[in-house]
């Protein structure tokens, strides 16, 4: 009797670690997901908590992986997790001591607890998930909190792990917590040149590679559907989307916009976002004048977004370096917006210059500057000469640099190769 032909053995698994899952404001991170899960790659979501959002994009729905929630705080699941990590402490007392050590060592360095809990929640990890999941290698995006728990897994489970580092999680954390990781990760991956630089300060001497790879947008989506508006018309139409937090600079743009509206400009303000500084703003718009000419939208789903754009005139981000050090990598929706064909007018701090060149594909002032903000709208939405002269440098600029599909096969690439890595040294 024939031999049934053996199975074809799984595919490694990327094992993709989140600080949420999923998140309306991480929508580049779904898009990432499903375009590596499009190139052939076999992933798992790990997730330190569910998401809280009433509105999810539509790719999360299109998305394959499998996700598993960790235990999000020790003291509602202190038995889950003591549970978990005592299992593992008895099947491997070396690597467990080891991770415990690293812990405590992070711990006594950064004086933060959470380095205790982050621990935790990887033994857990390790003990509950990996096992027959066949993920091969970790992936982390952030460098906070869910690069913490990949460092420990990798440890505790002999995993290489990696991780991107966006904005925040850069230059709010301790630079020598920062450059442990760095040292004991099989490479790094950040959205900026910006970020790149800074890292390989941090990270001076050591080997790891960091990659500077662009998160990039659905350029097929954000289309503008039509002929680029290179005359705008009063009342006009000035758009920005944005968390309501310190670094974003909604105060600048509102002073910006009352110096407008004291100009006697016409004009329709639309803010869309939510965040802790709502009820901040919205004093300053009663303080500024400005009730009458500006919509506060909230969050709205991605299509609605879009149709922002589309009937939006120009778009405006006051980007700052907040008192914590948190600031903008390149924020999406300036991508957006110029893939959109809207002219923006921001500020020049971070990475933004690596996407809008001032007076080619947009208008930059410095940050904090109401009066130079307002005088860039101005003339972004009155002088039709400018327009024409931007709007098509800024579309064929994302197109060049900002296609996600392109750069999603560059990340799909560095995956590839370290899960090929991570198998053969399993075999």
């Amino acid at each position: 009797m024939p031999r049934d032909p053996d199975p074809a053995p799984r595919p490694p698994v990327l094992g993709m670690l989140l600080k949420g899952y999923p998140r309306i404001s991480e929508t580049f991170i779904a898009n990432e997901i499903r375009l590596l899960e499009e190139a052939g790659l076999a992933i798992r979501i790990l997730s330190m908590r569910p998401g809280r959002e009433a509105i999810t994009h539509p790719v999360v729905a299109a998305i394959r992986a499998r996700v598993d929630y960790l235990p999000e705080t020790f003291l509602k699941n202190a038995h889950r997790l003591l549970f978990r990590n005592l299992r593992l402490a008895l099947r491997r007392p070396g690597r467990w001591a080891a991770g415990l050590h690293l812990a405590l060592r992070r711990l006594a360095r950064g004086g933060n607890p959470a380095s205790l809990r982050h621990f935790l929640q990887a033994g857990w990890l390790v003990e509950r998930v990996l096992p027959a999941s066949g993920i091969a290698h970790l992936h982390a995006h952030f460098a906070h909190s869910p690069a913490s728990v990949a460092l420990y897994a990798s440890v505790l489970a002999g995993l290489p792990f990696s991780f991107t580092a966006h904005a925040k999680d850069i230059y709010t954390t301790d630079p020598a917590q920062l450059r442990e990781k760095i040292a004991r990760a099989r490479f790094v991956v950040t959205c900026t040149g910006y970020n790149a630089q800074h890292l390989g300060r941090v990270a001076a001497g050591l080997a790891t590679p960091i990659h500077r790879l662009y998160h990039g947008i659905d350029t097929r989506f954000f289309d503008p559907g039509g002929a680029l508006r290179f005359e705008a018309r009063p009342p006009f139409r000035i758009l920005t989307v944005a968390r309501l937090i310190a670094k974003k600079g909604i105060p600048t743009i509102l002073d910006g916009l009352a110096r407008l509206k004291g100009e006697g400009l016409s004009f329709a303000y639309t803010l869309v976002g939510e965040g802790p500084e709502r009820e901040r703003v919205a004093g300053l718009v009663r303080k500024l004048g400005l009730e009458g000419v500006c919509r506060l939208a909230g969050t709205l789903a991605h299509e609605a977004v879009r149709e922002e754009y589309r009937r939006a005139d120009l778009f405006v981000l006051g980007s700052e370096i907040a008192a914590d050090g948190d600031r903008d990598g390149i924020p999406n929706v300036l991508v957006e917006a110029m893939c959109m064909g809207v002219p923006v007018a921001a500020t020049r701090v971070s990475a933004i210059p690596e996407l809008v060149e001032d007076g080619k594909t947009g208008l930059l002032v410095p940050p904090g500057d109401a009066a130079g903000l307002a005088r860039a709208m101005h003339r972004l939405l009155c002088d039709p000469g400018l327009r024409r002269q931007i709007l098509p440098a800024a579309r064929a600029r994302v197109l060049a640099a900002f296609d996600n599909r392109r750069l999603a096969g560059d990340l799909a690439r560095l995956h590839r190769e370290a899960l090929e890595q991570a198998s053969r040294r399993g075999s």
